[in-house]
C-alpha cells in the first residue's frame, strides 16, 4: 500500500494521490513510501513462486494501484547467469551476470519507464517526454506506444544509430540535438513548459526508481540471498539507488537482516563525476566538463541523484571506479567469449571494474559478485 512520497534530502512528506516531480522543499528526488509493516505480514518471498515472470510480481511494493494500469511488454525477471569461467578469469570465487539486455527494447530502462508511464497514466497524464542518452528514449517510446499516448524524445545526435531508428519505429516524436543529455534535458524542460508534456527525466519524477528497484528484489529471489558485492555501471544511477531502496524495504519487511552487498559504481574515464566526488569525500558531485565516452549510457555529466548514489556507496563499504573506453571494449569481448552474453559497453565497464576493485580491497577474492550488463551489445552495432 502506497502511503506517501518523501523528500530524499529532508524527509518532508507529500501526498501520493497526485503526480509530483522534484520535491518542492529541496528540489530533490522524491521516494515512494509504503506501509511495509502491514504489507510484510502477508507479502513473503515464498508466495512469489508461480507469479508472472515480470517486475509486476512485486506489485505489493510498487506504486501503481489499479491492476488494469500495469503496462507490460514482459519487462523484468531477467536471467541471472552463473559465470564460473569469468569468475576464474577475474580472480573471484563466484561471478553472476545479471543480463538486463534481455528486457524489452534491449535494456534495463524498460523497468523504470514501464513504471513511470503506468503511474503517470493512472494519475491522468496523457503526453510524456524524456531526454535520453539512448535506451531510455526507446523504452519511453515503447511504453507510450503500448499505452496509446504521445511521447517526445530528445537525444544527442551521436546516439547509436540502432537506438535512433528504434525510437522512430516505435512512433515517438524524435528530436536530435548537438550536445549531451543535459542539453537534451533543457530542451525537454522547455517543451514541457510550453506544451504541457510530462517530463520523465531520471529521478525528476518519483516512479522510474520504483521500477528499477525490482532488480534488488530479483537478486534476492533468484539467489536466495544477497551477494557480497554488486558492480553496476552508473550514469544517472537510478538502478543503483533503486536496489539500495529495495534492500531497505526488504529488511523492514523481515526478508533480510542488516547486511548489505558492497555497492560499486562504475563510470567512464571520460565522464566520472560520481567517482571524483566519492574519492574527494564530497556529498554532491560537481558536473563533469567535456564528457566523452562511446558508452552513451555513461555519458551523463550531472546526476540529480548524486547524493543518493554516494550515500549507498559509503554506507555499503563499496567504491567507485572509472574505466577507459578501451578497457570496456576488451571486457565486452572477454564477457562474450566466456559466457555467451553480448554486452553493451556499459556491461563491459562493470566487468572491467572488478580487477581495480580487487586491488583496492573493495571486492575480495572469496566474494560472490554480481555484475550488471545493463543492455544489449546489438544496440551499438554500426
Amino acid at each position: 500500500m502506497l502511503t506517501h512520497l518523501e523528500c530524499t534530502l529532508c524527509a518532508t512528506r507529500y501526498p501520493a494521490d497526485r503526480l509530483w516531480r522534484l520535491s518542492p522543499c529541496c528540489d530533490r528526488p522524491l521516494y515512494a513510501r509504503y506501509d511495509l509493516d502491514r504489507i510484510g505480514t502477508r507479502f513473503r518471498p515464498e508466495i512469489l513462486a508461480g507469479r508472472e515472470a515480470t517486475l509486476w510480481r512485486y506489485a505489493e511494493v510498487l506504486p501503481v494501484q489499479d491492476p488494469a494500469q500495469r503496462l507490460t511488454l514482459g519487462e523484468g525477471f531477467t536471467p541471472l547467469l552463473d559465470a564460473p569461467r569469468l569468475a576464474a578469469a577475474l580472480g573471484v570465487r563466484r561471478v553472476w551476470v545479471k543480463d538486463e539486455g534481455q528486457n524489452p527494447t534491449g535494456s534495463f530502462k524498460a523497468r523504470g519507464l514501464a513504471m513511470a508511464v503506468a503511474r503517470a497514466l493512472e494519475l491522468g497524464i496523457r503526453e510524456v517526454a524524456i531526454p535520453s542518452a539512448g535506451n531510455a528514449g526507446s523504452a519511453t517510446a515503447a511504453y507510450a506506444a503500448a499505452a496509446g499516448i504521445p511521447a517526445h524524445v530528445v537525444v544527442p545526435r551521436d546516439t547509436p544509430h540502432v537506438i535512433i531508428e528504434e525510437i522512430r519505429e516505435l512512433g515517438a516524436d524524435l528530436e536530435l540535438i548537438d550536445g549531451l543529455i543535459t542539453d537534451a534535458g533543457a530542451r525537454v524542460a522547455d517543451g514541457a513548459k510550453a506544451h504541457g508534456w510530462f517530463d520523465l527525466s531520471t529521478l525528476k519524477e518519483p516512479y522510474r526508481v520504483e521500477g528499477k528497484k525490482t532488480m534488488g528484489y530479483e537478486l534476492f529471489e533468484q539467489l536466495g540471498r544477497l551477494p557480497d558485492a554488486i558492480v553496476y555501471p552508473t550514469g544517472g544511477g537510478t538502478g543503483l539507488v533503486g536496489m539500495w531502496k529495495a534492500f531497505a524495504e526488504m529488511e523492514r519487511m523481515g526478508w533480510i537482516g542488516s547486511a548489505r552487498p558492497r555497492m560499486v559504481s562504475v563510470q567512464a574515464a571520460g565522464c566520472a563525476p560520481i567517482v571524483r566526488a566519492f574519492e574527494q569525500g564530497d556529498e554532491f558531485a560537481e558536473p563533469w566538463a567535456n564528457a566523452h565516452t562511446f558508452a552513451s549510457g555513461l555519458r551523463v555529466p550531472r546526476a540529480v541523484g548524486d547524493f543518493l548514489m554516494l550515500r549507498a556507496l559509503r554506507e555499503s563499504g563499496g567504491g567507485a571506479v572509472a574505466v577507459a573506453d578501451a578497457d570496456m571494449a576488451a571486457a565486452v569481448r572477454l564477457l562474450g567469449s566466456l559466457t555467451g552474453v553480448f554486452a553493451a559497453p556499459e556491461g563491459g565497464a562493470a566487468v572491467a571494474a572488478v580487477a581495480p576493485m580487487l586491488r583496492k580491497g573493495v571486492i575480495h577474492a572469496d566474494h560472490e559478485v554480481v555484475v550488471f550488463n545493463t543492455g544489449s551489445g546489438l544496440k551499438y552495432v554500426v
